[in-house]
Protein backbone atom coordinates (compact mmCIF):
# COMPACT_ATOMS: atom_id res chain seq x y z
CA UNK A 1 0.00 0.00 0.00
CA UNK A 2 1.19 3.58 -0.82
CA UNK A 3 1.98 5.55 2.34
CA UNK A 4 3.15 8.87 1.31
CA UNK A 5 6.50 8.10 1.14
CA UNK A 6 9.31 7.16 -1.25
CA UNK A 7 12.10 5.16 -0.88
CA UNK A 8 14.71 5.81 -3.13
CA UNK A 9 18.13 4.10 -4.32
CA UNK A 10 21.14 5.68 -4.12
CA UNK A 11 21.65 5.61 -7.71
CA UNK A 12 17.98 6.71 -8.51
CA UNK A 13 19.06 10.00 -6.00
CA UNK A 14 22.12 11.19 -7.71
CA UNK A 15 20.00 10.65 -10.84
CA UNK A 16 17.56 12.69 -9.99
CA UNK A 17 19.95 15.64 -7.97
CA UNK A 18 21.75 15.76 -11.53
CA UNK A 19 17.67 16.58 -12.95
CA UNK A 20 17.45 19.18 -10.47
CA UNK A 21 21.05 20.87 -10.88
CA UNK A 22 20.57 20.57 -14.78
CA UNK A 23 17.11 22.19 -14.54
CA UNK A 24 18.48 24.93 -12.49
CA UNK A 25 21.40 25.40 -15.01
CA UNK A 26 24.31 23.99 -12.40
CA UNK A 27 27.24 22.43 -13.94
CA UNK A 28 27.90 18.87 -13.38
CA UNK A 29 29.79 15.88 -14.20
CA UNK A 30 28.19 12.95 -16.26
CA UNK A 31 27.25 9.85 -15.26
CA UNK A 32 26.42 7.30 -17.40
CA UNK A 33 26.53 9.10 -20.06
CA UNK A 34 24.51 11.82 -18.02
CA UNK A 35 25.04 15.16 -16.75
CA UNK A 36 24.29 15.15 -13.25
CA UNK A 37 25.92 17.01 -10.33
CA UNK A 38 29.31 18.86 -9.43
CA UNK A 39 32.89 16.65 -10.08
CA UNK A 40 33.18 16.93 -6.09
CA UNK A 41 29.73 16.06 -4.74
CA UNK A 42 30.88 12.49 -4.81
CA UNK A 43 34.21 10.27 -4.20
CA UNK A 44 33.54 9.41 -8.54
CA UNK A 45 37.35 9.49 -10.24
CA UNK A 46 37.40 12.82 -12.52
CA UNK A 47 37.95 10.44 -15.93
CA UNK A 48 36.30 12.98 -18.49
CA UNK A 49 38.53 15.00 -20.51
CA UNK A 50 37.49 18.88 -20.67
CA UNK A 51 39.29 20.85 -23.57
CA UNK A 52 40.68 23.88 -23.54
CA UNK A 53 38.99 26.71 -25.40
CA UNK A 54 41.86 29.60 -26.82
CA UNK A 55 40.78 32.81 -28.33
CA UNK A 56 42.73 34.56 -30.98
CA UNK A 57 41.65 38.20 -31.76
CA UNK A 58 42.90 41.04 -32.98
CA UNK A 59 42.92 43.44 -30.47
CA UNK A 60 41.35 40.86 -27.36
CA UNK A 61 41.93 37.41 -26.89
CA UNK A 62 44.35 34.78 -25.45
CA UNK A 63 46.19 35.49 -28.22
CA UNK A 64 46.49 38.45 -30.43
CA UNK A 65 47.20 39.43 -34.37
CA UNK A 66 46.71 39.53 -37.73
CA UNK A 67 47.86 36.95 -39.83
CA UNK A 68 48.49 33.17 -40.28
CA UNK A 69 51.02 33.24 -37.31
CA UNK A 70 48.82 33.54 -34.56
CA UNK A 71 45.98 31.15 -35.28
CA UNK A 72 49.44 28.66 -36.54
CA UNK A 73 50.76 29.36 -32.48
CA UNK A 74 47.12 28.73 -31.44
CA UNK A 75 46.67 25.67 -32.96
CA UNK A 76 50.21 24.24 -31.81
CA UNK A 77 49.91 24.93 -28.61
CA UNK A 78 46.20 23.08 -28.07
CA UNK A 79 47.96 20.30 -29.91
CA UNK A 80 50.43 20.22 -27.45
CA UNK A 81 48.20 19.55 -24.76
CA UNK A 82 45.97 16.57 -26.66
CA UNK A 83 43.31 19.14 -28.31
CA UNK A 84 41.50 22.13 -27.97
CA UNK A 85 39.22 24.77 -29.39
CA UNK A 86 40.61 27.80 -30.92
CA UNK A 87 38.00 30.48 -31.34
CA UNK A 88 38.69 33.07 -33.81
CA UNK A 89 36.94 36.54 -32.84
CA UNK A 90 35.61 38.82 -35.87
CA UNK A 91 38.22 40.06 -38.20
CA UNK A 92 39.87 39.86 -41.49
CA UNK A 93 43.04 37.65 -41.25
CA UNK A 94 45.77 38.10 -43.74
CA UNK A 95 47.30 34.79 -44.55
CA UNK A 96 50.60 34.84 -46.08
CA UNK A 97 50.87 30.62 -45.52
CA UNK A 98 48.52 28.17 -45.12
CA UNK A 99 46.55 27.11 -41.84
CA UNK A 100 47.90 23.38 -41.21
CA UNK A 101 45.19 21.55 -39.20
CA UNK A 102 46.09 19.48 -36.43
CA UNK A 103 44.02 16.36 -35.00
CA UNK A 104 41.51 16.43 -32.36
CA UNK A 105 40.84 20.09 -32.73
CA UNK A 106 37.77 22.55 -33.54
CA UNK A 107 38.82 25.76 -35.23
CA UNK A 108 35.55 28.05 -34.60
CA UNK A 109 34.89 31.02 -36.31
CA UNK A 110 32.71 33.91 -34.69
CA UNK A 111 30.41 33.39 -38.23
CA UNK A 112 30.67 35.75 -41.07
CA UNK A 113 32.65 38.28 -39.20
CA UNK A 114 35.67 35.90 -38.94
CA UNK A 115 37.31 35.88 -42.45
CA UNK A 116 40.39 34.20 -43.57
CA UNK A 117 41.60 35.98 -46.52
CA UNK A 118 44.74 34.62 -48.81
CA UNK A 119 47.59 37.34 -49.69
CA UNK A 120 48.26 38.20 -53.17
CA UNK A 121 50.46 35.80 -54.89
CA UNK A 122 53.66 36.35 -56.82
CA UNK A 123 55.46 33.71 -59.64
CA UNK A 124 59.37 33.46 -60.62
CA UNK A 125 60.87 31.31 -62.60
CA UNK A 126 63.57 28.51 -60.84
CA UNK A 127 66.87 30.14 -62.51
CA UNK A 128 69.09 26.91 -61.43
CA UNK A 129 68.01 23.52 -61.43
CA UNK A 130 67.12 22.10 -58.43
CA UNK A 131 67.19 18.00 -57.57
CA UNK A 132 64.93 15.93 -55.69
CA UNK A 133 67.05 15.95 -52.50
CA UNK A 134 67.71 19.73 -51.95
CA UNK A 135 66.36 22.40 -49.34
CA UNK A 136 66.95 25.08 -51.30
CA UNK A 137 66.09 26.78 -55.25
CA UNK A 138 67.19 30.09 -56.73
CA UNK A 139 64.75 31.73 -58.04
CA UNK A 140 64.66 35.32 -60.65
CA UNK A 141 62.89 37.39 -58.14
CA UNK A 142 62.53 37.19 -54.69
CA UNK A 143 59.99 39.93 -54.44
CA UNK A 144 56.94 39.12 -52.72
CA UNK A 145 58.44 35.68 -51.01
CA UNK A 146 58.82 35.76 -47.11
CA UNK A 147 60.54 34.00 -44.03
CA UNK A 148 57.62 31.45 -42.85
CA UNK A 149 55.87 32.19 -45.74
CA UNK A 150 53.86 29.32 -47.71
CA UNK A 151 55.26 28.10 -51.50
CA UNK A 152 54.66 25.50 -54.11
CA UNK A 153 57.23 24.43 -56.32
CA UNK A 154 55.65 23.52 -59.32
CA UNK A 155 57.48 21.39 -62.63
CA UNK A 156 55.43 20.32 -65.92
CA UNK A 157 54.84 17.22 -66.54
CA UNK A 158 52.47 17.88 -69.69
CA UNK A 159 50.07 19.66 -71.40
CA UNK A 160 47.20 19.13 -68.71
CA UNK A 161 46.43 21.46 -65.47
CA UNK A 162 47.09 18.53 -63.65
CA UNK A 163 49.60 17.01 -64.74
CA UNK A 164 52.95 18.69 -62.75
CA UNK A 165 55.55 17.37 -59.48
CA UNK A 166 54.14 19.82 -57.29
CA UNK A 167 56.04 20.19 -53.50
CA UNK A 168 54.18 22.42 -51.07
CA UNK A 169 56.51 24.11 -48.62
CA UNK A 170 57.25 26.76 -46.28
CA UNK A 171 59.98 29.38 -46.53
CA UNK A 172 62.51 28.98 -43.79
CA UNK A 173 65.29 31.92 -44.88
CA UNK A 174 66.56 33.49 -48.09
CA UNK A 175 70.18 34.58 -48.69
CA UNK A 176 70.18 36.57 -51.95
CA UNK A 177 68.18 34.73 -55.02
CA UNK A 178 67.90 31.82 -52.76
CA UNK A 179 64.70 30.54 -50.79
CA UNK A 180 65.30 27.66 -48.61
CA UNK A 181 62.91 25.34 -47.50
CA UNK A 182 61.49 23.48 -44.79
CA UNK A 183 61.40 20.22 -46.42
CA UNK A 184 62.98 18.08 -48.95
CA UNK A 185 61.99 18.98 -52.52
CA UNK A 186 61.04 15.48 -53.31
CA UNK A 187 61.39 15.75 -57.04
CA UNK A 188 63.48 17.24 -60.06
CA UNK A 189 62.37 21.16 -60.50
CA UNK A 190 64.45 21.60 -63.83
CA UNK A 191 64.27 24.53 -65.80
CA UNK A 192 64.15 22.82 -69.10
CA UNK A 193 60.41 21.89 -67.67
CA UNK A 194 59.53 25.05 -66.75
CA UNK A 195 59.80 24.80 -63.46
CA UNK A 196 58.29 27.88 -60.88
CA UNK A 197 58.00 29.01 -57.13
CA UNK A 198 55.29 30.57 -56.18
CA UNK A 199 53.55 31.83 -53.35
CA UNK A 200 49.92 29.58 -53.74
CA UNK A 201 48.57 27.57 -51.28
CA UNK A 202 45.26 26.36 -49.41
CA UNK A 203 43.95 28.60 -46.74
CA UNK A 204 43.01 25.64 -44.93
CA UNK A 205 45.19 22.39 -45.02
CA UNK A 206 46.14 18.96 -43.64
CA UNK A 207 47.76 15.54 -44.26
CA UNK A 208 46.92 12.35 -42.06
CA UNK A 209 45.26 14.52 -39.73
CA UNK A 210 41.88 12.64 -38.51
CA UNK A 211 38.76 14.41 -36.48
CA UNK A 212 39.07 17.75 -36.91
CA UNK A 213 35.97 20.27 -36.76
CA UNK A 214 35.82 23.75 -38.58
CA UNK A 215 32.62 25.66 -37.92
CA UNK A 216 31.71 29.37 -38.24
CA UNK A 217 33.94 31.05 -40.85
CA UNK A 218 34.69 32.11 -44.20
CA UNK A 219 37.71 31.41 -46.32
CA UNK A 220 38.18 33.97 -48.97
CA UNK A 221 40.74 33.23 -51.88
CA UNK A 222 41.66 36.80 -53.10
CA UNK A 223 41.08 34.96 -56.71
CA UNK A 224 41.71 38.55 -58.70
CA UNK A 225 45.19 39.00 -56.96
CA UNK A 226 46.03 35.60 -57.11
CA UNK A 227 47.47 32.46 -59.90
CA UNK A 228 45.23 29.27 -61.13
CA UNK A 229 45.98 26.38 -59.35
CA UNK A 230 44.24 22.50 -60.03
CA UNK A 231 42.08 21.31 -57.65
CA UNK A 232 44.55 18.34 -56.72
CA UNK A 233 47.43 20.26 -55.53
CA UNK A 234 45.11 23.47 -53.81
CA UNK A 235 42.08 24.67 -52.72
CA UNK A 236 40.42 27.29 -50.06
CA UNK A 237 40.88 23.78 -48.34
CA UNK A 238 43.17 21.25 -49.28
CA UNK A 239 43.29 17.86 -47.16
CA UNK A 240 45.01 14.58 -48.32
CA UNK A 241 45.18 11.33 -46.46
CA UNK A 242 42.28 12.48 -43.75
CA UNK A 243 39.03 11.16 -41.79
CA UNK A 244 36.24 11.95 -39.63
CA UNK A 245 36.46 15.79 -40.37
CA UNK A 246 32.96 18.03 -39.99
CA UNK A 247 32.96 21.28 -41.92
CA UNK A 248 29.78 23.36 -40.41
CA UNK A 249 28.89 26.79 -41.63
CA UNK A 250 32.35 26.82 -43.77
CA UNK A 251 32.08 29.12 -46.79
CA UNK A 252 34.72 29.14 -49.02
CA UNK A 253 34.95 32.06 -51.79
CA UNK A 254 36.73 33.62 -54.83
CA UNK A 255 39.77 30.85 -54.65
CA UNK A 256 41.46 30.66 -58.34
CA UNK A 257 41.01 27.15 -57.99
CA UNK A 258 38.86 24.41 -55.74
CA UNK A 259 36.55 25.70 -53.23
CA UNK A 260 36.64 22.29 -50.77
CA UNK A 261 38.94 20.01 -51.94
CA UNK A 262 39.46 16.07 -50.04
CA UNK A 263 41.68 13.62 -51.58
CA UNK A 264 41.89 9.71 -49.85
CA UNK A 265 39.92 10.83 -47.34
CA UNK A 266 36.82 8.96 -45.60
CA UNK A 267 34.19 10.44 -43.17
CA UNK A 268 34.35 13.93 -44.08
CA UNK A 269 30.79 16.01 -43.75
CA UNK A 270 30.07 19.36 -44.41
CA UNK A 271 26.78 20.79 -42.79
CA UNK A 272 25.27 23.99 -44.20
CA UNK A 273 28.17 25.20 -46.22
CA UNK A 274 29.00 27.57 -48.92
CA UNK A 275 31.48 27.26 -52.02
CA UNK A 276 30.67 30.35 -53.73
CA UNK A 277 32.41 32.05 -57.15
CA UNK A 278 35.93 29.96 -57.14
CA UNK A 279 37.28 29.07 -60.58
CA UNK A 280 36.77 25.42 -60.72
CA UNK A 281 35.02 22.94 -59.10
CA UNK A 282 32.74 23.87 -56.01
CA UNK A 283 33.21 20.44 -53.19
CA UNK A 284 35.58 18.32 -54.91
CA UNK A 285 35.37 14.85 -52.74
CA UNK A 286 38.78 13.29 -54.86
CA UNK A 287 40.35 9.50 -55.81
CA UNK A 288 39.27 7.13 -53.34
CA UNK A 289 36.88 9.20 -50.43
CA UNK A 290 34.46 7.06 -48.82
CA UNK A 291 31.15 8.38 -47.32
CA UNK A 292 31.54 12.26 -47.56
CA UNK A 293 28.26 13.43 -46.67
CA UNK A 294 26.93 17.39 -48.02
CA UNK A 295 23.98 18.29 -46.00
CA UNK A 296 22.43 21.74 -46.52
CA UNK A 297 25.04 23.49 -48.72
CA UNK A 298 25.34 25.85 -51.67
CA UNK A 299 27.29 25.57 -54.77
CA UNK A 300 27.33 28.37 -56.67
CA UNK A 301 29.19 30.35 -58.95
CA UNK A 302 31.95 27.49 -59.61
CA UNK A 303 33.07 25.47 -62.63
CA UNK A 304 31.04 22.55 -61.26
CA UNK A 305 29.04 22.39 -58.45
CA UNK A 306 29.92 18.99 -56.53
CA UNK A 307 32.27 16.89 -58.68
CA UNK A 308 33.11 13.18 -57.63
CA UNK A 309 36.61 12.60 -58.84
CA UNK A 310 37.71 8.34 -58.79
CA UNK A 311 36.27 5.76 -56.92
CA UNK A 312 33.84 7.98 -54.21
CA UNK A 313 31.62 5.76 -52.78
CA UNK A 314 28.85 5.52 -50.41
CA UNK A 315 28.20 9.64 -50.55
CA UNK A 316 24.88 11.65 -49.83
CA UNK A 317 23.88 14.82 -50.91
CA UNK A 318 20.73 15.83 -49.25
CA UNK A 319 18.80 19.20 -49.31
CA UNK A 320 21.63 20.88 -51.32
CA UNK A 321 21.22 23.56 -54.10
CA UNK A 322 23.60 23.21 -56.88
CA UNK A 323 23.08 26.44 -59.25
CA UNK A 324 24.72 28.71 -61.87
CA UNK A 325 27.29 26.95 -61.77
CA UNK A 326 29.52 27.45 -65.60
CA UNK A 327 29.59 23.85 -66.64
CA UNK A 328 27.84 21.11 -64.63
CA UNK A 329 25.73 20.69 -60.98
CA UNK A 330 26.70 17.50 -59.82
CA UNK A 331 29.45 15.43 -62.39
CA UNK A 332 29.80 11.60 -61.27
CA UNK A 333 32.40 9.37 -63.26
CA UNK A 334 35.30 6.93 -62.72
CA UNK A 335 34.05 4.49 -60.37
CA UNK A 336 31.83 6.40 -58.45
CA UNK A 337 29.75 4.12 -57.13
CA UNK A 338 26.41 3.39 -54.53
CA UNK A 339 25.70 7.58 -53.72
CA UNK A 340 22.33 9.00 -52.89
CA UNK A 341 21.42 12.27 -53.90
CA UNK A 342 18.59 13.57 -52.35
CA UNK A 343 16.46 16.20 -52.03
CA UNK A 344 18.31 18.61 -53.92
CA UNK A 345 17.76 21.63 -55.89
CA UNK A 346 20.12 21.49 -58.93
CA UNK A 347 19.01 24.68 -61.30
CA UNK A 348 20.61 27.11 -63.74
CA UNK A 349 24.06 25.16 -64.55
CA UNK A 350 25.72 26.54 -67.73
CA UNK A 351 25.47 22.69 -69.78
CA UNK A 352 24.24 20.01 -67.17
CA UNK A 353 22.19 19.30 -64.04
CA UNK A 354 23.77 16.01 -63.43
CA UNK A 355 26.61 14.17 -65.35
CA UNK A 356 27.66 11.14 -65.66
CA UNK A 357 30.72 10.78 -67.34
CA UNK A 358 31.78 8.21 -70.00
CA UNK A 359 34.85 6.16 -69.50
CA UNK A 360 37.00 3.66 -71.00
CA UNK A 361 34.62 0.34 -69.86
CA UNK A 362 31.66 -0.16 -67.85
CA UNK A 363 34.26 -1.10 -64.69
CA UNK A 364 35.25 2.08 -64.51
CA UNK A 365 32.08 3.59 -64.53
CA UNK A 366 29.96 5.17 -61.90
CA UNK A 367 27.48 2.33 -61.26
CA UNK A 368 24.22 2.12 -58.37
CA UNK A 369 24.02 5.38 -57.83
CA UNK A 370 20.02 6.89 -56.81
CA UNK A 371 18.58 10.48 -57.77
CA UNK A 372 15.60 11.19 -55.86
CA UNK A 373 12.55 13.72 -54.93
CA UNK A 374 14.77 16.46 -56.20
CA UNK A 375 14.04 19.56 -58.62
CA UNK A 376 15.81 19.76 -61.49
CA UNK A 377 15.35 23.00 -63.40
CA UNK A 378 16.15 25.30 -66.04
CA UNK A 379 20.14 23.94 -67.06
CA UNK A 380 21.36 24.63 -70.12
CA UNK A 381 21.84 28.71 -69.72
CA UNK A 382 25.00 28.27 -72.11
CA UNK A 383 22.95 26.60 -74.84
CA UNK A 384 21.01 23.68 -75.09
CA UNK A 385 20.60 21.87 -71.35
CA UNK A 386 20.22 18.39 -70.28
CA UNK A 387 18.26 17.72 -67.03
CA UNK A 388 20.73 14.26 -66.51
CA UNK A 389 23.07 13.15 -69.00
CA UNK A 390 23.82 9.57 -68.73
CA UNK A 391 26.65 8.51 -70.88
CA UNK A 392 28.75 5.58 -71.90
CA UNK A 393 28.47 2.26 -70.12
CA UNK A 394 26.83 3.60 -66.91
CA UNK A 395 24.76 1.10 -65.31
CA UNK A 396 21.92 0.40 -62.68
CA UNK A 397 21.15 3.93 -62.41
CA UNK A 398 17.87 4.81 -60.39
CA UNK A 399 16.35 8.37 -60.83
CA UNK A 400 12.40 8.38 -59.12
CA UNK A 401 10.04 11.44 -57.74
CA UNK A 402 12.18 13.92 -59.15
CA UNK A 403 11.06 17.00 -61.46
CA UNK A 404 12.09 18.44 -64.25
CA UNK A 405 11.07 21.71 -65.48
CA UNK A 406 12.10 23.77 -68.29
CA UNK A 407 9.81 27.19 -67.83
CA UNK A 408 10.00 29.45 -71.42
CA UNK A 409 12.26 30.31 -72.52
CA UNK A 410 14.64 27.86 -70.82
CA UNK A 411 17.25 25.88 -72.68
CA UNK A 412 16.92 22.72 -70.45
CA UNK A 413 15.26 21.00 -73.56
CA UNK A 414 15.88 17.47 -72.68
CA UNK A 415 15.20 16.10 -69.39
CA UNK A 416 17.38 12.73 -69.64
CA UNK A 417 19.91 11.81 -72.04
CA UNK A 418 20.80 7.86 -72.08
CA UNK A 419 23.51 6.53 -73.91
CA UNK A 420 22.77 3.72 -76.20
CA UNK A 421 25.51 2.11 -73.66
CA UNK A 422 24.05 2.21 -70.70
CA UNK A 423 22.10 -0.23 -69.05
CA UNK A 424 19.66 -0.85 -66.17
CA UNK A 425 18.78 2.62 -65.95
CA UNK A 426 15.51 3.25 -63.70
CA UNK A 427 12.70 6.14 -63.96
CA UNK A 428 9.90 6.08 -61.16
CA UNK A 429 7.21 8.27 -60.51
CA UNK A 430 9.27 11.32 -62.35
CA UNK A 431 7.30 15.10 -63.55
CA UNK A 432 8.30 16.52 -66.33
CA UNK A 433 7.57 19.62 -67.69
CA UNK A 434 8.21 21.67 -70.41
CA UNK A 435 11.38 18.90 -71.50
CA UNK A 436 11.65 15.73 -73.01
CA UNK A 437 11.17 12.83 -70.87
CA UNK A 438 13.84 9.61 -71.04
CA UNK A 439 15.30 9.04 -74.62
CA UNK A 440 17.42 5.92 -75.19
Amino acid sequence: MFNGRMSLSKEAKIILTGLVMLILGIPGVRVNGRNTQSPTSTNRPMRNRQDMVLTVGQSEGDLQGKDDRVIQAGIEYLYRIGGGTLRILPGVYHLQNAIHLRPHITLRGSGEGTILRKNASVVADLIRDSDWFEYGVQVSDTKGFVPGGGIMLRTSTGPGAWQYDVLRATVTAMRGDVLFLDRLTEENFWIEKNATAATIFPILTAEHVDNVIVEDLVLDGNRDQNEHINGNFAGAVFIQHCNKWLFKNVTARNYNGDGFSFQVCDDIRFENCKSIDNADLGFHPGSGSQRPVFRNCLSQGNSQGIYFCWSVSDGIVENCTLSKNRRYGISIGHRDTDNVIRKCVIEHNDQVGILFRKTASDFRSGHRNRIEHCLIRNNGTDGKGIGIDIQGKTQDITVQNTQFINTIGGNQTKGVRISDEAERIVFRDNIFEGCAAPEK
